[in-house]
């Protein structure tokens, strides 16, 4: 079982998107801002995390660097989440340090096919 770090100060997007993972059989833990996120996957050690990219105390772009600048965790796949797409947003993900980029809502089916291609990729490295 994959365990997922979901980081959304959304409370109905975070219960939302949480329960739809469990019930496909992934554990998930969450965090409600960039600085929770920060330090449950510094605890947690998630195999990802989808990470929302407007937070507050510390947004998703920060979060990121910090996660990828780390040694524990640069391993770790990034999935940046975002509604508020514009042009450029994906890049903007990329030069963080995220592994793939999905906009709000979420489509789960196309969200797992981008969880399940990092997952499996990570398992072979």
């Amino acid at each position: 079982m994959y365990k997922i770090l979901l980081v959304e100060d959304n409370e109905m997007n975070r219960d939302m998107l949480s329960r739809r993972l469990t019930r496909k059989g992934f554990v998930v833990i969450t965090a409600n801002d960039g600085q929770q996120g920060v330090e449950l996957a510094e605890s947690e050690r998630p195999d990802l995390v989808l990470m929302d990219m407007s937070l507050p105390v510390m947004d998703g772009w920060e979060a990121t660097r910090f996660l990828k600048s780390s040694e524990q965790l640069k391993a770790i796949p990034v999935i940046a989440l975002t509604a508020h797409a514009m042009a450029g947003d994906d890049e903007k993900a990329y030069q963080a340090g995220c592994d793939d980029f999905d906009t709000k809502p979420v489509v789960l089916d196309r969200l797992l096919s981008k969880m399940n291609q990092l997952l499996t990729t990570e398992s072979i490295n």
